[in-house]
């Protein structure tokens, strides 16, 4: 549903729409040059002020730092909501406050060979976040290996969260399975094979051809930093 905002100008309500719709259906928000881009202006900085002017109108919130640190305000009018902690997701997902509602998540860390994500040797602790940040509700956390994705603001060391699920459309970021590996990367279906691509050239794409024991383990719905500190 179109979240319309009187308050809001038209080039502004554009660009919270589009906000939506990415979270909506990629489970991220858009980067200031995807928006320029799909919004045709000339620079990402343009994209910058008007981001500026929705967190100032208190539509969104920004994270410095994080290309994708762009989160949809929570609305304060309804007396049951809660208003979340500022962390710095680069999917602009929040820890929660003490007292609000809270979803348990089991933290995954490194996966063995061959073995199921969250098989209970995997499963490091139990971390608290608040559900309403989440643009689809988690299954579990996975800790982030390695900068394959660093320039959507996929950072070693990072809490992916997940949603359990064995699909997923073109340009979604997916948890993968590949033989006995599991690697995080954008997915992309093509006629005769599948592509898992990384966001930083350093790294190749992984090309997954019909007869390689591949599956979808999971779906990209945001991203915590910081919270083991």
């Amino acid at each position: 549903m179109r979240r319309l905002i009187s308050k809001l100008t038209p080039r502004q309500q554009e660009i919270l729409d589009l906000i939506t719709a990415s979270v909506r259906e990629l489970g991220y928000p858009p980067t200031r040059a995807e928006i320029a881009a799909r919004l045709g202006f000339r620079s990402a900085n343009a994209a910058e002020d008007h981001l500026q002017a929705l967190a100032r109108k208190g539509v969104i919130e920004l994270t410095p730092g994080a290309s994708r640190g762009i989160r949809i305000a929570q609305p304060q009018h309804h007396p049951a909501s809660h208003s979340a902690g500022r962390g710095s997701g680069g999917l602009g997902l929040q820890l929660a406050l003490p007292g609000a509602e809270q979803l348990c998540l089991p933290l995954v860390g490194r996966v063995a060979a061959g073995h199921p994500i969250l098989a209970q040797e995997h499963i490091e602790q139990t971390l608290a976040v608040d559900p309403a940040v989440f643009s689809m509700r988690p299954d579990y956390l996975l800790k982030v290996r390695g900068m394959s994705m660093r320039d959507v603001g996929i950072l070693d060391g990072d809490l992916l969260a997940v949603k359990s699920c064995n699909t997923a459309q073109n340009g979604q970021i997916v948890v993968a399975r590949i033989g006995d590996e599991v690697t995080v990367k954008r997915l992309r279906t093509l006629a005769n094979h599948i592509e898992l691509l990384p966001a930083n050239p350093d790294f190749a794409p992984i090309r997954v051809d019909a007869d390689q024991s591949f599956a979808i383990e999971g779906l990209a719905v945001g991203l915590l930093r910081g919270a083991l500190n």
